[in-house]
């Protein structure tokens, strides 16, 4: 019995840890360019942001595929190769196959540590053998029922450039081979989104076309006791993951932030996140109007700025207004405890990003990862195209960079350093990083277009040179970005050092008459910082 709770402590530690990532949904009738749209934050203390990339390839028979934890590096075992497995990239295959997640956690009995599939390997090994959401779903849900599913209650996005699925799903327990899980289609003219937490309620079990689902997902909880009503109102989300206090205000309050944005409907849902009602929101709404890709990666960004829920103007933010909060979340003064809001962008993102699906296109150009490292809010997202076949050198381990190991041409500790200059003094600093950023962003949409009429042109008579072509230009965008980035940190170290403002005139940091640096301009803290400084020292610091 002892064994058996430190068992289910160990798992539950594990699952707080990955309790932190995103994705915002877009269906293509929802989007301005009939794309389907899907994003994910990978947010953990720990995680090295980088570009994974496996090359298509083709097996003998008898081959053998060792699995190895994707959070943690464990061998967990092996399990049969495909014979033939497709190019991936990121988060996206070359059919343009996207297949994000979040963990919900859920149940902590109901994971299986004799499993050998995790949920990071069950998304990277489906989208080398898989072309379609669809397809993707029974791969998935066949490995796990084979080989066992070694990881806790996970939410997953899965999209291709006509559909966009979320499914459910959570393991049985130790020993006990397969998952319950549900799928369920996110109608072509709605938006959705899942932040560690179940979102899929009641279904419609008679629907083929648009929910799949175990056959014994409701049996199984009325075995273990976790759901006696009818089916008709049975509902995923209670039976596996029940409701508390985090996963109301940490997780289904990012939902709810990114509905706020693009429907009238932010008020009304407001109280289920408060804690006023029970009323969960739907898991997919229409939208106020169509959404941009580039809509999708501010939203990604977002802090509820502007909202019931910003954490930009109260005391947490210091005197700069940071709209970050160190972890953990929750904390104690006294025998009561408080907890910080969680937003949508947070500090300990390793990589971002927003996939762009296309299904007028060719699948090598249509499928566009555009992807960052370090969170949205303080990253730039450079296009990757699914067809590519080779990781930009700083999306890589270049120089055996790490999550330890720093190194000046490595991406993911380039944006940190700048966005770690910037959080102590977030508002003076970050006009700087938004005008960088939004310059670079802007620079890549606009030349979308005419790299993708170039490589669509030459796919027509040599589609190997197309991606070709694709893959130097997924390469050059990040690697100017990156330079681009250094340059900005250089200019910010000199901008704000010791706590000063340099002078500047027509882009450049002003001189005297005589070559000498102009005096510096010292902003010290904001009016309503000092008044809260000297109601909390009193006259210790008053001028007698």
């Amino acid at each position: 019995m002892k064994k058996l709770t430190i068992l289910v402590l160990i798992i539950a530690l594990s699952v707080a840890q990955a309790l932190a990532c995103t994705n915002l949904i877009v269906g293509k009738n929802a989007s301005t360019d009939g794309s389907t749209i899907v994003s994910y934050s990978a947010d953990s203390y720990g995680l090295f942001g980088e570009l994974y990339h496996y090359p298509a390839a083709t097996y003998k028979k008898d081959a053998m595929l060792k699995v190895y934890e994707w959070d943690t590096g464990k061998y967990l075992g092996e399990i049969k190769q495909a014979k033939q497995t497709y190019n991936v990239i990121g988060n996206i295959n070359e059919y343009q196959l996207t297949i994000a997640e979040t963990t919900f956690g859920g149940r902590p009995e109901l994971v299986d540590t004799t499993g050998i599939i995790d949920y990071g390997s069950l998304i990277y090994i489906t989208l080398q053998r898989s072309r379609t959401a669809r397809e993707a779903i029974k791969v998935m849900t066949d490995l796990v029922q084979e080989y066992g599913y070694y990881s806790s209650g996970e939410s997953f996005t899965i999209a291709d450039p006509n559909e966009v699925w979320i499914m459910e799903m959570i393991g049985k327990g130790v020993g006990i081979r397969g998952a319950v899980w549900v799928a369920v289609r996110i109608p072509d003219d709605c938006i959705s989104a899942h932040a560690n937490q179940a979102r899929i309620h009641q279904f419609n079990m008679d629907d083929k076309e648009n929910c799949m689902y175990a056959s014994d997902i409701i049996s199984f909880a009325r075995e273990k006791g976790y759901f006696t009503g009818v089916n008709k109102e049975f509902s995923f989300a209670k039976a596996y993951a029940p409701l508390d206090f985090s996963a109301r205000r940490y997780c289904e309050a990012r939902v709810w932030s990114y509905y706020n944005m693009f429907t009238d409907q932010g008020e009304t849902y407001l109280p289920y996140v408060l804690g006023e009602t029970d009323q969960p929101m739907p898991l997919y709404v229409k939208a106020n109007r169509k959404l941009s890709v580039q809509d999708v990666k501010n939203a990604m960004r977002d802090h509820y700025e502007g909202t019931a829920l910003d954490i930009s103007k109260d005391f947490g933010a210091g005197p700069y207004h940071t709209p970050y909060r160190l972890s953990p979340l929750s904390f104690k003064v006294g025998d009561k405890e408080y907890f910080n809001e969680r937003p949508i962008s947070t500090q300990q993102t390793g990589f971002v990003f927003v996939s762009q699906m296309r299904s007028e296109m060719p699948d090598a150009i249509g499928g566009v990862l555009w992807f960052g490292t370090d969170d949205a809010n303080m990253t730039v997202f450079t296009p990757v195209y699914c067809c590519a076949t080779k990781v930009p050198e700083c999306y890589s381990r270049v120089e055996n960079a790490d999550y330890l190991n720093f190194s000046w041409k490595s991406a993911f500790w380039i944006f940190n350093w700048v966005a770690n200059m910037v959080y102590p003094r977030y508002d003076l600093m970050i006009a700087d990083v938004r005008t960088t950023q939004t310059e670079l962003e802007a620079t890549f949409n606009e030349a979308q277009a005419g790299i993708e009429a170039s490589a669509s042109k030459l796919f027509e008579t040599n589609p190997s040179k197309a991606k070709e072509l694709l893959t130097n230009y997924t390469n050059l965008t990040a690697q100017s970005t990156l330079d681009t980035w250094k340059r900005l940190g250089e200019f910010l170290i000199v901008k704000y050092n010791d706590g000063v403002v340099k002078r500047m005139k027509d882009g450049k940091f002003e001189r005297n008459d005589i070559g000498q640096p102009a005096p510096v301009l010292r902003p010290g803290y904001p009016k309503e910082f000092l008044e809260e400084y000297v109601k909390q020292t009193g006259e210790r610091y008053l001028v007698k």
